[in-house]
């Protein structure tokens, strides 16, 4: 099993940055795709970001292009997503992703392991 738990959600105005972190624990090595979703009130759950293991290649949605970027430390088994200029749409749920074997991690059905969530609110 692979444990996911994610941090640095939180309250802020519109163009502000945040930074939520998430740390893998378990079966890590298995975890060639990690990534993040996001599900605002009402809408289903969408893709935002993800990265390979080795090499890294990282891959975010249009909607958060330029703002947005994801990053790993693998010798630490986290995850990270910086956002800059921050949108009231932006507001939802943050979900922490793994997937294990190969293939990309861009849609809800890739992936094998949840984290909790953590609230991102984006106020204007």
């Amino acid at each position: 099993q692979v444990q996911l738990i994610e941090s640095g959600g939180g309250l802020v105005q519109a163009g502000g940055s945040l930074r939520l972190s998430c740390a893998a624990s378990g079966r890590t090595f298995s975890t060639h795709y990690m990534g993040w979703f996001r599900q605002a009130p009402g809408k289903e759950r969408e893709f935002v970001a993800d990265i390979s293991w080795n090499p890294s290649s990282a891959y975010v949605a249009d909607s958060v292009k330029g703002r947005f970027t994801i990053s790993r430390d693998n010798a630490k088994n986290t995850v990270d997503l910086q956002m800059n200029s921050l949108k009231p749409e932006d507001t939802a749920v943050y979900y922490c992703a793994a997937r294990t074997g190969w293939g990309a991690l861009r849609r809800t059905i890739d992936a094998d392991w949840w984290g909790q969530g953590t609230q991102v609110t984006v106020s204007s």
